[in-house]
């Protein structure tokens, strides 16, 4: 892997690693009601459970990309990497929420396509 696929590999693991302490530890606290535009803290105190497991997903996937990068492994990389693009363009289209395709699977994208050059 060129460096700079392995650092733009790097900057999606960081995303997601982030989404998973938004998701698990931040999600009722006021930093995660912000982040993800929830209604309430009812709401959130509500869906905290649904929550942590979307966390330790994102969790997964970017434990697979630095696991891509530990072992200079492309083909790891990019199997994760269209991972995340998909659940990137699910999110936003079951949201309909624009900002997340910009958020997870644009970078996602742009790695892949470095990655694939």
């Amino acid at each position: 892997m060129t460096f700079l696929t392995t650092v733009l590999i790097g900057i999606v693991a960081f995303e997601h690693l982030y989404f998973l302490v938004l998701e698990m530890f931040l999600w009722t606290k006021p930093k995660g009601i912000k982040a993800f535009g929830l209604k309430s803290k009812e709401f959130a105190e509500d869906t905290k459970v649904l929550a942590a497991n979307q966390g330790l997903y994102n969790g997964f996937l970017a434990a697979g990309l630095i696991f891509s990068i530990i072992k200079n492994d492309i083909t790891f990389a990019i199997f994760f990497l269209i991972c995340v693009t998909i659940a990137g363009l699910y999110g936003s289209y079951s949201t309909k929420k624009i900002k997340l395709f910009y958020i997870q699977a644009v970078p996602a994208i742009v790695a892949l396509i470095v990655s694939l050059i």
